[in-house]
Protein backbone atom coordinates (compact mmCIF):
# COMPACT_ATOMS: atom_id res chain seq x y z
CA UNK A 1 0.00 0.00 0.00
CA UNK A 2 1.61 3.64 -1.46
CA UNK A 3 1.11 6.63 0.78
CA UNK A 4 0.10 8.23 -2.02
CA UNK A 5 -2.58 5.96 -3.41
CA UNK A 6 -3.70 5.73 0.31
CA UNK A 7 -4.05 9.43 0.32
CA UNK A 8 -5.93 9.59 -2.88
CA UNK A 9 -8.16 7.42 -2.20
CA UNK A 10 -9.12 8.78 1.36
CA UNK A 11 -10.07 12.15 -0.28
CA UNK A 12 -11.85 10.69 -2.71
CA UNK A 13 -14.08 8.95 -0.50
CA UNK A 14 -14.28 11.41 1.83
CA UNK A 15 -15.44 14.13 -0.89
CA UNK A 16 -18.31 11.42 -2.36
CA UNK A 17 -19.42 11.21 1.04
CA UNK A 18 -19.16 14.85 2.21
CA UNK A 19 -17.11 14.27 4.82
CA UNK A 20 -14.48 16.76 6.08
CA UNK A 21 -10.92 15.90 8.70
CA UNK A 22 -13.32 16.87 11.68
CA UNK A 23 -15.94 14.28 11.07
CA UNK A 24 -14.15 11.90 11.19
CA UNK A 25 -12.40 12.75 14.36
CA UNK A 26 -15.77 13.23 15.77
CA UNK A 27 -16.87 9.30 14.41
CA UNK A 28 -13.94 7.87 15.84
CA UNK A 29 -14.05 9.40 19.51
CA UNK A 30 -17.80 8.14 19.02
CA UNK A 31 -16.87 4.50 18.32
CA UNK A 32 -14.60 4.88 21.17
CA UNK A 33 -11.17 4.83 18.42
CA UNK A 34 -7.84 6.48 19.06
CA UNK A 35 -7.75 8.94 15.98
CA UNK A 36 -6.46 12.33 16.33
CA UNK A 37 -6.16 15.80 14.18
CA UNK A 38 -2.56 15.20 13.47
CA UNK A 39 -3.46 11.44 12.76
CA UNK A 40 -5.92 11.84 9.97
CA UNK A 41 -3.97 15.26 8.80
CA UNK A 42 -1.52 13.25 8.14
CA UNK A 43 -3.12 10.37 6.52
CA UNK A 44 -4.75 13.01 3.96
CA UNK A 45 -1.80 14.88 2.93
CA UNK A 46 0.07 11.49 2.23
CA UNK A 47 2.77 11.58 4.86
CA UNK A 48 1.64 8.47 7.05
CA UNK A 49 -0.44 5.08 6.82
CA UNK A 50 -2.84 3.95 9.29
CA UNK A 51 -2.66 0.85 11.51
CA UNK A 52 -5.25 -2.06 10.29
CA UNK A 53 -7.85 -1.14 12.78
CA UNK A 54 -7.34 2.66 11.85
CA UNK A 55 -7.77 1.31 8.23
CA UNK A 56 -10.63 -0.69 8.53
CA UNK A 57 -12.26 2.31 10.79
CA UNK A 58 -11.80 4.42 7.77
CA UNK A 59 -13.37 2.17 4.97
CA UNK A 60 -16.42 1.50 7.48
CA UNK A 61 -17.09 5.25 7.87
CA UNK A 62 -16.92 6.16 4.40
CA UNK A 63 -18.78 2.91 2.76
CA UNK A 64 -15.81 1.58 0.87
CA UNK A 65 -14.15 -1.80 1.12
CA UNK A 66 -10.76 -1.72 3.01
CA UNK A 67 -8.83 -3.49 -0.07
CA UNK A 68 -9.72 -0.73 -2.01
CA UNK A 69 -8.46 2.21 0.04
CA UNK A 70 -5.30 0.31 0.61
CA UNK A 71 -4.53 0.51 -3.23
CA UNK A 72 -5.89 -2.79 -4.70
CA UNK A 73 -7.83 -2.62 -7.71
CA UNK A 74 -10.98 -4.72 -8.05
CA UNK A 75 -12.70 -4.10 -11.17
CA UNK A 76 -15.44 -1.64 -11.71
CA UNK A 77 -16.32 2.04 -12.74
CA UNK A 78 -13.95 5.15 -12.51
CA UNK A 79 -14.16 7.98 -10.37
CA UNK A 80 -12.11 10.88 -11.73
CA UNK A 81 -9.68 11.54 -8.91
CA UNK A 82 -7.82 15.65 -9.09
CA UNK A 83 -4.82 17.32 -7.93
CA UNK A 84 -4.75 20.43 -5.56
CA UNK A 85 -5.33 22.40 -8.62
CA UNK A 86 -7.99 20.35 -9.86
CA UNK A 87 -6.05 18.37 -13.07
CA UNK A 88 -7.07 15.24 -13.65
CA UNK A 89 -4.45 12.55 -12.43
CA UNK A 90 -5.72 9.25 -13.46
CA UNK A 91 -9.08 7.41 -12.08
CA UNK A 92 -9.28 5.01 -9.58
CA UNK A 93 -12.63 2.52 -9.08
CA UNK A 94 -14.83 2.97 -6.37
CA UNK A 95 -16.53 -0.03 -4.41
CA UNK A 96 -18.88 -0.16 -1.28
CA UNK A 97 -18.56 -2.83 1.09
CA UNK A 98 -20.56 -5.43 -0.01
CA UNK A 99 -18.38 -5.80 -2.98
CA UNK A 100 -21.43 -3.83 -5.17
CA UNK A 101 -19.81 -0.97 -7.66
CA UNK A 102 -21.43 2.29 -7.01
CA UNK A 103 -22.76 4.75 -9.10
CA UNK A 104 -20.05 8.07 -9.83
CA UNK A 105 -22.39 10.17 -7.30
CA UNK A 106 -23.34 11.33 -4.05
CA UNK A 107 -25.37 8.43 -1.91
CA UNK A 108 -27.83 9.75 0.36
CA UNK A 109 -26.67 9.24 4.03
CA UNK A 110 -29.00 9.81 7.15
CA UNK A 111 -27.57 11.31 10.48
CA UNK A 112 -28.68 11.71 13.33
CA UNK A 113 -30.56 14.42 14.89
CA UNK A 114 -28.63 17.84 15.57
CA UNK A 115 -30.44 17.62 18.76
CA UNK A 116 -28.17 15.32 19.90
CA UNK A 117 -24.77 16.75 19.36
CA UNK A 118 -24.65 17.97 22.64
CA UNK A 119 -26.29 14.98 24.51
CA UNK A 120 -24.29 13.09 26.72
CA UNK A 121 -24.74 9.53 28.56
CA UNK A 122 -21.28 7.94 29.15
CA UNK A 123 -22.62 5.10 31.64
CA UNK A 124 -23.12 3.52 28.02
CA UNK A 125 -20.63 5.56 26.08
CA UNK A 126 -17.64 4.94 24.31
CA UNK A 127 -15.55 2.74 27.25
CA UNK A 128 -18.59 0.53 27.53
CA UNK A 129 -18.57 0.24 23.73
CA UNK A 130 -14.99 -0.75 23.62
CA UNK A 131 -15.94 -3.25 26.44
CA UNK A 132 -18.59 -4.85 24.42
CA UNK A 133 -15.95 -5.25 21.57
CA UNK A 134 -13.63 -7.23 23.96
CA UNK A 135 -16.21 -9.33 24.86
CA UNK A 136 -16.90 -10.07 21.36
CA UNK A 137 -13.67 -11.60 20.65
CA UNK A 138 -13.70 -13.11 24.07
CA UNK A 139 -12.49 -10.91 27.17
CA UNK A 140 -14.13 -11.78 30.15
CA UNK A 141 -14.95 -8.03 31.91
CA UNK A 142 -15.82 -6.36 35.07
CA UNK A 143 -18.35 -4.12 34.61
CA UNK A 144 -18.41 -1.64 37.83
CA UNK A 145 -20.08 0.57 35.39
CA UNK A 146 -23.74 0.58 36.34
CA UNK A 147 -25.79 0.46 39.36
CA UNK A 148 -27.56 -3.25 37.89
CA UNK A 149 -27.89 -5.21 41.39
CA UNK A 150 -29.06 -8.66 39.81
CA UNK A 151 -26.22 -9.64 38.06
CA UNK A 152 -23.93 -9.23 41.36
CA UNK A 153 -26.69 -11.72 43.47
CA UNK A 154 -29.12 -9.70 44.24
CA UNK A 155 -32.57 -11.17 44.57
CA UNK A 156 -35.71 -9.78 44.08
CA UNK A 157 -37.84 -10.62 47.06
CA UNK A 158 -39.92 -13.67 46.97
CA UNK A 159 -43.09 -12.23 48.05
CA UNK A 160 -42.76 -9.66 44.93
CA UNK A 161 -42.28 -12.63 42.99
CA UNK A 162 -44.98 -14.54 44.13
CA UNK A 163 -47.45 -11.10 43.92
CA UNK A 164 -46.51 -10.16 40.30
CA UNK A 165 -47.15 -14.09 38.67
CA UNK A 166 -50.59 -13.94 40.44
CA UNK A 167 -51.62 -11.21 39.21
CA UNK A 168 -50.18 -11.41 35.64
CA UNK A 169 -53.56 -12.64 33.54
CA UNK A 170 -54.65 -9.01 35.39
CA UNK A 171 -52.06 -7.31 33.90
CA UNK A 172 -52.35 -7.82 30.00
CA UNK A 173 -54.34 -4.66 29.12
CA UNK A 174 -53.40 -0.95 29.31
CA UNK A 175 -53.64 0.86 32.63
CA UNK A 176 -54.73 4.19 33.71
CA UNK A 177 -52.36 6.45 32.37
CA UNK A 178 -50.88 7.32 35.64
CA UNK A 179 -50.85 4.21 36.73
CA UNK A 180 -53.24 1.57 38.75
CA UNK A 181 -55.21 3.07 41.78
CA UNK A 182 -53.02 0.16 43.86
CA UNK A 183 -49.95 1.19 42.63
CA UNK A 184 -50.25 5.13 42.85
CA UNK A 185 -52.11 4.63 46.43
CA UNK A 186 -49.18 2.77 47.92
CA UNK A 187 -47.02 5.63 46.47
CA UNK A 188 -49.16 8.33 48.31
CA UNK A 189 -48.84 6.37 51.34
CA UNK A 190 -45.27 6.32 51.36
CA UNK A 191 -44.60 9.97 50.42
CA UNK A 192 -47.52 10.97 53.04
CA UNK A 193 -45.13 9.04 55.29
CA UNK A 194 -42.13 11.28 54.30
CA UNK A 195 -43.76 14.46 55.17
CA UNK A 196 -44.39 15.41 51.46
CA UNK A 197 -47.27 17.70 51.69
CA UNK A 198 -50.54 18.32 49.68
CA UNK A 199 -50.27 15.49 47.97
CA UNK A 200 -53.38 13.37 46.58
CA UNK A 201 -54.04 9.86 44.32
CA UNK A 202 -54.12 12.60 41.01
CA UNK A 203 -50.76 14.15 42.20
CA UNK A 204 -48.39 10.32 41.49
CA UNK A 205 -47.69 9.23 38.16
CA UNK A 206 -45.81 5.92 37.07
CA UNK A 207 -43.11 5.46 34.54
CA UNK A 208 -41.10 2.39 33.05
CA UNK A 209 -38.35 3.43 35.54
CA UNK A 210 -37.44 7.33 36.91
CA UNK A 211 -35.51 7.42 33.58
CA UNK A 212 -38.85 8.14 31.21
CA UNK A 213 -40.28 10.43 33.61
CA UNK A 214 -36.98 12.64 33.98
CA UNK A 215 -37.72 12.80 29.93
CA UNK A 216 -41.23 13.57 30.13
CA UNK A 217 -41.11 16.64 32.89
CA UNK A 218 -37.87 18.24 31.39
CA UNK A 219 -40.11 17.86 28.10
CA UNK A 220 -42.85 19.36 29.62
CA UNK A 221 -41.40 22.42 30.85
CA UNK A 222 -38.29 23.62 28.58
CA UNK A 223 -38.17 26.04 25.74
CA UNK A 224 -34.86 26.70 23.94
CA UNK A 225 -32.57 28.13 25.72
CA UNK A 226 -34.78 28.01 29.22
CA UNK A 227 -31.78 26.95 32.01
CA UNK A 228 -32.15 24.27 34.66
CA UNK A 229 -29.85 24.17 37.60
CA UNK A 230 -28.05 20.25 37.42
CA UNK A 231 -25.04 19.57 39.73
CA UNK A 232 -22.10 18.19 38.89
CA UNK A 233 -21.10 15.33 39.12
CA UNK A 234 -24.68 14.59 37.69
CA UNK A 235 -26.69 11.15 36.67
CA UNK A 236 -25.92 12.38 33.01
CA UNK A 237 -29.53 11.52 32.04
CA UNK A 238 -30.67 14.71 33.87
CA UNK A 239 -28.47 16.75 31.39
CA UNK A 240 -29.11 14.58 28.52
CA UNK A 241 -32.75 15.37 28.82
CA UNK A 242 -32.43 18.99 29.78
CA UNK A 243 -30.57 19.34 26.64
CA UNK A 244 -33.11 17.18 24.13
CA UNK A 245 -35.87 19.25 25.58
CA UNK A 246 -33.89 22.12 24.10
CA UNK A 247 -32.95 23.87 27.64
CA UNK A 248 -29.88 24.63 29.13
CA UNK A 249 -28.61 22.89 31.60
CA UNK A 250 -26.48 25.06 34.43
CA UNK A 251 -23.96 22.56 36.41
CA UNK A 252 -23.17 23.88 40.34
CA UNK A 253 -20.39 22.21 41.95
CA UNK A 254 -21.00 19.77 44.33
CA UNK A 255 -18.20 20.31 47.23
CA UNK A 256 -15.73 17.15 47.96
CA UNK A 257 -14.31 18.57 50.28
CA UNK A 258 -17.86 19.62 52.13
CA UNK A 259 -18.77 15.79 51.65
CA UNK A 260 -19.88 16.38 48.32
CA UNK A 261 -22.62 19.07 49.42
CA UNK A 262 -23.97 21.42 46.89
CA UNK A 263 -22.22 24.20 47.26
CA UNK A 264 -24.90 27.23 48.13
CA UNK A 265 -23.14 30.28 46.70
CA UNK A 266 -22.36 28.56 43.49
CA UNK A 267 -25.79 27.87 42.48
CA UNK A 268 -26.79 31.74 43.72
CA UNK A 269 -23.99 32.47 41.02
CA UNK A 270 -25.46 31.03 38.36
CA UNK A 271 -29.22 31.76 38.48
CA UNK A 272 -30.35 33.75 36.09
CA UNK A 273 -33.97 35.17 34.33
CA UNK A 274 -33.80 32.00 32.37
CA UNK A 275 -33.33 29.82 35.10
CA UNK A 276 -37.24 27.85 35.75
CA UNK A 277 -35.80 24.89 38.45
CA UNK A 278 -33.24 23.44 39.95
CA UNK A 279 -31.84 19.20 40.19
CA UNK A 280 -31.42 17.70 43.43
CA UNK A 281 -29.67 14.13 43.64
CA UNK A 282 -30.25 12.68 47.01
CA UNK A 283 -29.11 10.08 47.92
CA UNK A 284 -26.30 11.51 44.78
CA UNK A 285 -25.02 9.45 42.36
CA UNK A 286 -22.55 9.18 41.88
CA UNK A 287 -20.58 10.04 45.10
CA UNK A 288 -22.81 8.18 47.68
CA UNK A 289 -23.85 11.34 49.56
CA UNK A 290 -26.22 12.23 51.70
CA UNK A 291 -27.62 15.90 52.50
CA UNK A 292 -28.63 16.81 55.49
CA UNK A 293 -31.45 18.91 56.51
CA UNK A 294 -29.58 22.33 56.96
CA UNK A 295 -28.23 21.99 52.97
CA UNK A 296 -31.55 21.08 52.40
CA UNK A 297 -33.08 23.76 53.69
CA UNK A 298 -30.71 26.22 51.74
CA UNK A 299 -31.77 24.82 48.90
CA UNK A 300 -35.03 25.86 49.42
CA UNK A 301 -34.13 28.99 50.41
CA UNK A 302 -32.68 29.54 47.12
CA UNK A 303 -35.68 28.11 45.43
CA UNK A 304 -38.31 30.23 46.82
CA UNK A 305 -36.29 33.56 46.62
CA UNK A 306 -36.20 32.67 42.76
CA UNK A 307 -39.35 31.07 42.50
CA UNK A 308 -37.72 28.05 41.31
CA UNK A 309 -39.50 24.35 40.93
CA UNK A 310 -37.64 21.72 42.49
CA UNK A 311 -37.09 18.21 41.15
CA UNK A 312 -35.91 15.88 43.63
CA UNK A 313 -34.42 12.57 42.45
CA UNK A 314 -34.49 10.38 45.46
CA UNK A 315 -34.32 6.93 44.32
CA UNK A 316 -31.93 5.53 46.76
CA UNK A 317 -34.06 6.71 49.71
CA UNK A 318 -33.80 3.72 50.79
CA UNK A 319 -30.50 2.57 50.89
CA UNK A 320 -29.00 4.96 53.66
CA UNK A 321 -26.39 3.76 56.19
CA UNK A 322 -24.51 4.47 59.54
CA UNK A 323 -27.83 5.21 60.89
CA UNK A 324 -28.87 8.15 59.05
CA UNK A 325 -31.84 9.77 57.80
CA UNK A 326 -33.30 10.36 54.49
CA UNK A 327 -35.44 13.44 53.89
CA UNK A 328 -37.12 14.63 51.15
CA UNK A 329 -36.83 18.34 50.41
CA UNK A 330 -40.13 18.58 49.31
CA UNK A 331 -41.13 18.05 52.93
CA UNK A 332 -39.53 21.28 53.63
CA UNK A 333 -41.54 23.18 50.91
CA UNK A 334 -44.98 23.32 51.12
CA UNK A 335 -45.15 26.44 49.18
CA UNK A 336 -43.02 25.52 46.50
CA UNK A 337 -44.25 23.45 43.24
CA UNK A 338 -42.15 19.58 44.07
CA UNK A 339 -42.06 16.99 42.06
CA UNK A 340 -40.12 13.82 43.92
CA UNK A 341 -38.85 11.11 41.54
CA UNK A 342 -38.25 7.14 43.33
CA UNK A 343 -38.97 3.38 42.28
CA UNK A 344 -38.13 -0.36 43.19
CA UNK A 345 -34.88 -1.09 41.15
CA UNK A 346 -32.79 -0.24 43.52
CA UNK A 347 -34.58 -0.97 46.78
CA UNK A 348 -35.69 -3.79 45.92
CA UNK A 349 -33.32 -4.86 43.68
CA UNK A 350 -35.49 -5.16 40.29
CA UNK A 351 -34.06 -2.92 38.14
CA UNK A 352 -35.73 -4.78 35.29
CA UNK A 353 -38.82 -4.61 35.87
CA UNK A 354 -38.77 -0.74 35.33
CA UNK A 355 -41.28 0.71 37.74
CA UNK A 356 -40.42 4.07 39.14
CA UNK A 357 -42.66 7.25 40.00
CA UNK A 358 -43.30 10.89 40.47
CA UNK A 359 -44.56 12.58 43.25
CA UNK A 360 -46.16 16.37 42.79
CA UNK A 361 -46.79 18.39 45.78
CA UNK A 362 -46.82 21.63 47.46
CA UNK A 363 -47.66 24.93 45.49
CA UNK A 364 -49.67 23.37 42.26
CA UNK A 365 -51.05 26.12 41.13
CA UNK A 366 -48.82 27.98 40.06
CA UNK A 367 -47.98 24.92 37.70
CA UNK A 368 -51.06 24.41 36.54
CA UNK A 369 -49.99 24.68 32.54
CA UNK A 370 -47.26 22.87 33.23
CA UNK A 371 -49.40 20.00 35.08
CA UNK A 372 -51.27 19.72 31.56
CA UNK A 373 -48.20 19.17 29.62
CA UNK A 374 -47.35 16.17 32.21
CA UNK A 375 -50.46 14.63 31.68
CA UNK A 376 -50.12 15.06 28.32
CA UNK A 377 -47.16 13.24 27.65
CA UNK A 378 -48.35 10.59 29.95
CA UNK A 379 -51.28 10.08 27.95
CA UNK A 380 -48.96 9.64 24.52
CA UNK A 381 -47.32 6.80 26.44
CA UNK A 382 -50.50 5.06 27.11
CA UNK A 383 -48.79 3.96 30.61
CA UNK A 384 -46.09 2.21 32.19
CA UNK A 385 -45.70 -1.17 32.64
CA UNK A 386 -48.41 -3.02 33.81
CA UNK A 387 -47.20 -6.27 35.81
CA UNK A 388 -44.32 -3.98 37.39
CA UNK A 389 -47.51 -1.82 38.85
CA UNK A 390 -49.13 -4.60 39.62
CA UNK A 391 -45.99 -5.17 42.53
CA UNK A 392 -45.93 -1.67 44.25
CA UNK A 393 -47.93 -2.41 46.93
CA UNK A 394 -46.22 -5.61 47.72
CA UNK A 395 -43.06 -3.84 48.06
CA UNK A 396 -43.97 -0.47 49.37
CA UNK A 397 -45.60 -2.36 52.40
CA UNK A 398 -44.60 -4.73 55.26
CA UNK A 399 -41.34 -6.27 55.81
CA UNK A 400 -38.08 -3.77 53.55
CA UNK A 401 -35.57 -6.89 52.82
CA UNK A 402 -33.21 -3.61 52.03
CA UNK A 403 -32.79 -2.97 55.36
CA UNK A 404 -30.60 -6.25 55.85
CA UNK A 405 -28.10 -5.28 53.18
CA UNK A 406 -27.29 -1.91 54.95
CA UNK A 407 -27.26 -2.49 58.68
CA UNK A 408 -23.99 -3.32 60.31
CA UNK A 409 -22.84 -6.40 58.75
CA UNK A 410 -24.99 -6.17 55.90
CA UNK A 411 -23.69 -7.15 52.77
CA UNK A 412 -24.00 -3.43 51.08
CA UNK A 413 -22.77 -2.15 53.99
CA UNK A 414 -19.33 -4.09 54.25
CA UNK A 415 -18.64 -3.64 50.39
CA UNK A 416 -18.83 -0.08 51.39
CA UNK A 417 -16.38 -0.27 54.05
CA UNK A 418 -13.89 -2.43 52.03
CA UNK A 419 -14.07 -0.49 49.10
CA UNK A 420 -13.09 2.89 50.35
CA UNK A 421 -10.09 1.34 52.43
CA UNK A 422 -9.42 -0.16 49.32
CA UNK A 423 -9.22 2.94 47.59
CA UNK A 424 -8.08 5.42 49.79
CA UNK A 425 -4.68 2.73 50.35
CA UNK A 426 -3.49 3.02 46.65
CA UNK A 427 -0.75 5.99 46.74
CA UNK A 428 -2.43 8.95 44.71
CA UNK A 429 -6.18 7.79 45.40
CA UNK A 430 -8.36 9.39 47.72
CA UNK A 431 -12.23 9.28 48.08
CA UNK A 432 -15.30 10.69 50.04
CA UNK A 433 -16.76 8.16 52.24
CA UNK A 434 -20.58 7.72 50.88
CA UNK A 435 -23.33 7.39 53.38
CA UNK A 436 -26.09 5.74 50.89
CA UNK A 437 -26.34 4.17 47.07
CA UNK A 438 -23.38 1.76 46.26
CA UNK A 439 -21.53 4.32 44.80
CA UNK A 440 -17.92 5.88 45.11
CA UNK A 441 -16.44 8.48 43.61
CA UNK A 442 -13.22 8.70 44.47
CA UNK A 443 -10.34 11.18 43.10
CA UNK A 444 -7.10 10.63 41.12
CA UNK A 445 -3.91 12.72 41.82
CA UNK A 446 -3.54 13.71 38.23
CA UNK A 447 -0.06 14.82 38.28
CA UNK A 448 1.20 11.76 40.05
CA UNK A 449 -0.04 10.04 37.00
CA UNK A 450 0.00 12.39 34.26
CA UNK A 451 -3.65 12.25 33.25
CA UNK A 452 -4.92 14.71 31.20
CA UNK A 453 -7.82 12.65 29.85
CA UNK A 454 -10.36 10.81 32.28
CA UNK A 455 -11.69 8.30 29.47
CA UNK A 456 -8.27 7.61 28.10
CA UNK A 457 -7.64 6.48 31.53
CA UNK A 458 -10.50 4.65 31.86
CA UNK A 459 -10.01 2.71 28.27
CA UNK A 460 -6.29 1.85 29.52
CA UNK A 461 -7.57 0.29 32.86
CA UNK A 462 -10.27 -1.41 30.91
CA UNK A 463 -7.75 -2.80 28.15
CA UNK A 464 -5.25 -3.48 30.30
CA UNK A 465 -7.07 -5.27 33.56
CA UNK A 466 -10.88 -5.86 31.93
CA UNK A 467 -12.45 -3.63 34.24
CA UNK A 468 -14.90 -1.25 33.32
CA UNK A 469 -15.47 2.01 35.37
CA UNK A 470 -16.75 4.82 34.09
CA UNK A 471 -14.82 7.93 34.15
CA UNK A 472 -15.59 11.54 35.44
CA UNK A 473 -16.47 13.28 32.90
CA UNK A 474 -19.17 10.60 32.38
CA UNK A 475 -21.19 13.01 35.34
CA UNK A 476 -20.56 15.99 33.71
CA UNK A 477 -17.89 16.67 36.20
CA UNK A 478 -15.33 19.35 34.49
CA UNK A 479 -11.95 17.95 35.51
CA UNK A 480 -10.05 14.52 34.70
CA UNK A 481 -9.36 13.64 38.04
CA UNK A 482 -12.74 11.58 39.33
CA UNK A 483 -13.95 8.11 38.55
CA UNK A 484 -17.30 5.84 40.20
CA UNK A 485 -16.96 2.82 41.15
CA UNK A 486 -20.36 0.34 41.86
CA UNK A 487 -19.38 -1.76 44.59
CA UNK A 488 -22.22 -4.24 44.35
CA UNK A 489 -20.35 -7.21 43.23
CA UNK A 490 -19.19 -9.40 46.79
CA UNK A 491 -16.33 -8.79 48.52
CA UNK A 492 -14.20 -11.98 47.37
CA UNK A 493 -14.77 -10.23 43.49
CA UNK A 494 -14.27 -6.62 44.92
CA UNK A 495 -10.58 -8.21 46.51
CA UNK A 496 -9.55 -9.29 43.13
CA UNK A 497 -10.74 -5.75 41.32
CA UNK A 498 -9.05 -3.72 43.51
CA UNK A 499 -5.34 -5.92 43.58
CA UNK A 500 -5.73 -5.09 39.60
CA UNK A 501 -6.23 -1.63 39.98
CA UNK A 502 -4.19 -0.87 42.51
CA UNK A 503 -1.65 -2.57 40.85
CA UNK A 504 -2.30 -0.67 37.64
CA UNK A 505 -1.72 2.42 39.37
CA UNK A 506 1.27 1.58 40.62
CA UNK A 507 3.33 1.43 37.29
CA UNK A 508 0.66 4.17 35.22
CA UNK A 509 1.47 7.03 33.18
CA UNK A 510 -0.84 8.21 30.91
CA UNK A 511 0.97 8.60 27.23
CA UNK A 512 0.16 11.81 25.36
Amino acid sequence: MSKETFSLRLRAAMAREGKKQVDLIRAASEQGVKLGKSHISQYVSGKTLPRPDILHFLADTLQVDADWLRGNEPAGSDVRITDNAGNSMHSIHTIHKNNTVTEDRKMRTFKKSSKLDNVLYDVRGPVVDEAARMEESGTQILKLNIGNPAPFGFRTPDEVIYDMRQQLTECEGYSHAQGLFSARKAIMQYAQLKGIPNIAIEDIYTGNGVSELINICMSALLDDEDEILIPSPDYPLWTACATLAGGKAVHYICDEQSDWYPDIDDIRKKITDRTKAIVIINPNNPTGALYPKEVLQKIVDVAREHQLIIFSDEIYDRLVMDEEEHISIASLAPDLFCITFSGLSKSHMIAGFRIGWMVLSGNKKIAKDYIEGLKMLSNMRLCSNVPAQSIVQTALGGHQSVRGYIEPGGRVREQRDYIYKALTDIPGISAVKPKAAFYIFPKIDVKKFNITNDEQFALDLLREKKILLIHGGGFNWEQPDHFRVVYLPRIEVLKEAMGKIADFFSYYKQQL
